[in-house]
């Protein structure tokens, strides 16, 4: 039962050679008394026939069906002419059959693996079929070529792989931990790792200076495209360099999985701040494939009667902005009407724009019902300020600066993407990767009344910013650096604090003190006053790197067994209800939650 090669390697190299496959019926065709049976494997297709000439193959051919699984042997010769297929390795030569056994039957798939319109329901609860779908095995392939790119260029560097824990302590780290209870310790529990962030630092101070792991992390949190509860990462961390080092190393590995992996070889990298991202895109993880800006007009907008604009205007904790789309005043009613409704899932009350029909004529070229009442003064510095021309158009967004951000840096992103923004060149293809850097120290909780760490309570601030962290906390920037993709986060790291002083007045701005950091980190605080190293690393998202290679439109999508959106498996049919037994050995009494 020895396989020559993949049922999708076969080609003209294998020419008047016999050949022994094995895979699953992808079609049986059936041309008047010459039976066709393309057979599929992970490599791709062959095309098999079988001749009426040989009796006991034809009469097994003639019970086969859909997805069962067949081993055959035969002679590769060349296909007909007219009948060759370019696009696959095998689509010159065929397989005249020789010999043919059914290895397993298969009832009725519930559906054809061709179809390309099936619910994510169904591939969900079918995942095993899903699986075998070409571009199924595509994805998947290409993961593994990515994880195998990723090892080898870290295993040339010096990094070695070490495991963490996944059984380890609740730490508060952003999301929801996933909780296990301990058996042996009633009333006790784990959580399972959001990140091996705590465990990765103190190998550092152990002395392993260059460190990898591909592992999984959990988080308990609203789901959505490009997340999941467990998914897989990346994970670096180094001693003894510094940020822009740092970056040199992942950049250089981010290359070379493209090179490997897509043949593609990326374009400079350019480092942004945090700041300057969101004044120009409104987004720390801007696509800049999209060819749009933002234009800061409250300076403009103060002294308008239109108060949508002059009270935002005059609010520090607002901004009002433009976005000019060039060529944008040939946009339908229809199409603006459809953006207004889009705006408003990120808390937008509306979208106001302008029409520029002639911008030298004001403020008879402009065409809008906000026009009236906005002065003639604001609506030419509005022209100038954006460099808006005849024929485009400028939308709005004025509220509190999250909900401008948010709603007007999707809807740039929207635009740029849609066959309007393709057709007017608003829209570059291709590969736009990015350094964001310079990120703030900490964010403002106002229904908690203080700050929290925007990435950690670990990450290191910008070199001259320490003492900002106890006088004015909110100017604090972090020695931290996201790699963009496309508008995707990719990857995100900092460098470390090591200092126990620096340490000390991250958690006082953090209003953590010394008792409430000895019980959440005492482990890692004892560990680095052993000399711990400088160091900092990064940790790249798998799934979402793997996604953009793929064009995937989901990380469910290259992912073998993902959960829905309701964090469910649909294939084992997880999580589950378990036995009183098993509630009564972890010491566990579920309580009746009251309808509502």
């Amino acid at each position: 039962m020895n396989r020559t090669c993949y049922t999708g390697e076969v080609s003209k190299a294998h020419l008047d050679q016999t050949v022994t496959l094995f895979g699953w019926v992808h079609r049986r065709r059936d041309h008047g008394g010459v039976i066709f049976i393309d057979l599929r494997d992970r490599a791709g297709l062959a095309q098999i026939v079988v001749d009426p000439d040989n009796e006991t193959a034809f009469a097994t051919a003639e019970r086969i069906r859909n997805e069962y699984c067949l081993r055959i042997t035969g002679l590769v010769r060349l296909r007909p002419e007219g009948t060759r297929n370019p696009d696959l390795t095998s689509g010159e030569v065929e397989i005249l059959c020789r010999e043919l056994e059914i290895l397993n039957p298969s009832v009725t798939p519930p559906f054809q693996l061709d179809d390309d319109n099936l619910s994510e329901t169904t591939r969900l609860t079918h995942r095993v079929l899903d699986l075998r779908r070409p571009q199924m095995q595509r994805n998947l392939m290409l993961r593994y070529r990515v994880s195998m790119v990723s090892r080898n260029y870290l295993d040339k560097l010096g990094f070695i792989d070490i495991e963490t824990p996944m059984l380890t302590r609740s730490t508060p780290e952003g999301a929801r931990d996933y909780l296990v209870p301990s058996r042996v310790n009633p009333g006790e529990f784990f959580a399972l790792p959001q990140s091996p962030q705590l465990f990765k630092q103190m190998l550092m101070v152990a002395g392993f200076d260059r460190y990898y792991q591909i592992t999984k992390c959990f988080r308990d949190e609203d789901l959505r495209a490009d997340r999941q509860p467990e998914f897989t990462q990346i994970d670096c961390e180094t001693s003894f360099l510094d940020e822009v080092q740092i970056r040199e190393i992942f950049e250089g590995m981010v290359r070379e999985i493209y090179q490997q992996v897509l043949d593609v070889a990326l374009p400079e990298f350019p480092v942004m701040s945090w700041g300057e991202a969101m004044r120009r895109y409104g987004s720390d993880k801007p696509d800049l494939r999209v060819k749009l800006e933002f234009t800061d007009v409250a300076d403009l907008m103060r002294d308008v009667d239109f108060k949508v604009f002059a009270g935002p205007a005059k609010d520090p904790a607002c901004r009002v902005v433009a976005l000019r789309v060039p060529g944008g005043a040939a946009m339908p009613r229809s199409e603006i009407d459809a953006y207004t409704q889009f705006v408003g899932i990120y808390g937008a009350r509306g979208l106001a724009y302008i029409k520029v029909n002639d911008a030298a004529a004001i403020p008879e070229g402009l065409q809008s019902p906000i026009v009236k009442n906005i002065h003639a003064d604001a609506l030419r510095g509005l022209i100038q300020r954006t460099g808006a021309q005849n024929g485009d158009l400028i939308f709005f967004g004025a509220d509190r600066t999250k909900v401008v951000n948010d709603a007007i840096g999707a809807l740039r992103v929207k635009i740029g993407l849609s066959e309007f923004g393709r057709s007017h060149g608003l829209f570059e293809a291709g590969w736009q990767p990015l350094w964001v850097v310079d990120f703030p120290m900490f964010e403002y909780d106002e229904a908690e009344g203080r700050y929290s760490a925007a990435h950690h309570p670990f990450t290191c601030p910008k070199a001259g910013h320490e003492d900002l962290l106890e006088s004015d906390p909110g100017k604090a920037l972090a020695r931290a650096y996201d790699m963009v993709m496309n508008g995707w986060e990719v990857g995100g790291g900092s460098e470390r604090i090591h200092r126990a002083d620096v340490q000390t007045k991250v958690f006082k701005a953090l209003k953590i003190d010394e008792e409430e950091a000895q019980a959440k980190f005492g482990f890692l605080l004892d560990a680095l006053q052993f000399g711990a190293p400088p160091h900092g690393g990064l940790a790249f998202g798998l799934d979402r790197l793997v996604t953009l290679m793929a064009g995937a439109e989901s990380i469910r999508d290259v992912i073998a067994f993902p959960k829905t959106q309701r964090a469910q498996d649909l294939l084992v049919h997880a999580p589950s209800p378990v036995d009183e037994k098993q509630l009564r050995e972890l010491h566990i009494r579920l309580r009746q939650t009251e309808a509502k």
